[in-house]
């Protein structure tokens, strides 16, 4: 969970976005109603989901949640399947959600009892002594990669011993950074990258530019300034929840030009961010439907990459 003051938002801000609109719609527009069909050829993987179970007893949250934090109340695997699978995404990337905090338990259940379908990105404690133990403890278990929440401490973490310790472990390990951060935490993730230039790192959710309703153009700059680490990748993802979050998130497509341009497709995976995306007038459909049929100059190559191979490259492989 993120904590922020004025541009921060934190994960129930964030999510909550898409909760404040209503939770049915009489009627939906003409380009969320005719959601297209997997083919053989498509087969996507989302890059980014949150699952959990109302089952607090069995699965219980941190101390630092209630139950009424959770909503939606439930998000299980079976949820997230009627929302994926008809429209041909067969994969997922699953990001241990904060209600859990460091207890992975439910994550890993879900990864088990469907075998092939989901990668899993753990929550790890940068601050820990044995952090690259624990790394190594998680990745046995099948974590592929570990996601840094920014607490408004990010400054701080190009001199924490225990950071370098992480990011030199990940990089010699074949494993991966994910960091969910601020538009103002871009740059200390850039000195990270310099100094550990053989470490993967995914940034989720266009490093959350255009949260405030505005794309702004120097924290746009900022982030494509980082594809000049040709380990760098961007989540192309939350578009629920940036600039004027509204479906059809036509108003993003320059922000994909910008990305696109400046790191190529193979470097950039669409994601949905759900249960956030599928709350209120957001849908699946909505979130898939602008790189696969609104944006026309996005190439079938370009499609692909966004769609799978880019996420099967750092996830799935």
């Amino acid at each position: 969970m993120c904590k922020f003051e004025n541009r921060r938002f934190s994960r129930r801000a964030f999510g909550g976005l898409a909760m404040a609109t209503s939770a049915a719609l009489a009627a939906r527009p003409a380009w969320c109603q005719e959601p297209q069909r997997p083919t053989a050829a498509s087969e996507w993987i989302d890059a980014h989901v949150h699952v959990w179970t109302p089952d607090t007893d069995r699965y219980p949250i941190d101390v630092a949640f209630t139950k009424a934090d959770m909503q939606p109340p439930s998000f299980t695997a079976d949820e997230l399947f009627r929302h994926c699978r008809p429209v041909g995404v067969t994969r997922v990337v699953l990001i241990q959600m904060s209600f859990y905090a460091l207890d992975h338990r439910y994550m890993l259940q879900v990864m088990r009892e469907n075998p092939g379908v989901f990668a899993g990105v753990a929550l790890i404690d940068h601050r820990s002594e044995n952090v690259v133990e624990r790394m190594h403890a998680l990745a046995a278990d099948g974590m592929k990669g570990f996601r840094l929440h920014s607490h408004g401490d990010a400054p701080e973490w190009v001199q924490s011993a225990t950071m370098a310790k992480l990011w030199r472990a990940a990089g010699d390990a074949g494993l991966r950074i994910c960091p969910l951060i601020n538009p103002s935490d871009v740059p200390q993730v850039g000195r990270l990258c310099a100094k550990f230039p053989d470490t993967t790192v995914v940034v989720d959710h266009f490093a959350r530019v255009g949260i405030s309703g505005v794309i702004e153009p120097n924290e746009l700059d900022a982030l494509c300034d980082l594809a000049k680490y040709p380990r760098v990748h961007v989540k192309t993802s939350a578009f629920y929840a940036l600039g004027k979050k509204t479906p059809p998130y036509d108003d993003l497509e320059p922000m994909m030009r910008r990305v696109v341009d400046a790191f190529g497709p193979e470097r950039l995976m669409w994601a949905s961010d759900c249960p956030y995306q599928v709350q209120g007038e957001h849908t699946y459909e909505a979130s898939i439907a602008l790189i696969r049929d609104r944006i026309d100059w996005l190439s079938a190559s370009d499609k692909k990459w966004l769609l799978r191979a880019t996420a099967e490259k750092v996830f799935f492989s």
